[in-house]
């Protein structure tokens, strides 16, 4: 699968729960939808990961990248009811260095 530098970046990062890591994936102004929550910035985006990964310890494994759409579809597996699950990751990039919004769906 050929994956945006910046998304394969945030993958590796979320598999090593490297909060950090995926905060800087993400432009500084830039926001993340995930279960009704809006988190804005990188230092939101690193605490609302950061929890997560300590919650949950949620592993994502990429099944399917749609291009045209910058839409990732990913099986996450962790800690949580139901696991694994597959959820679509809905990508706006800024400038193909940083992710500008992503709205994490089921």
């Amino acid at each position: 699968m050929n994956l945006p530098n910046i998304i394969s970046k945030l993958v590796k990062a979320q598999n090593e729960f490297n909060s950090k890591a995926y905060a800087d994936c993400f432009a500084e102004n830039a926001e993340v939808f995930d279960e009704e929550k809006t988190h804005n910035g990188k230092i939101e985006i690193e605490n609302w990961i950061d929890k997560a990964n300590k919650e949950y310890g949620a592993s994502m494994v990429p099944l399917e990248y749609n291009e045209s759409e910058n839409i990732l579809s990913a099986e996450i597996s962790g800690t949580f009811p139901g696991s694994p699950i597959v959820l679509k990751y809905h990508f706006q990039l800024a400038d193909g260095q940083h992710i500008k919004s992503l709205k994490i769906t089921s």
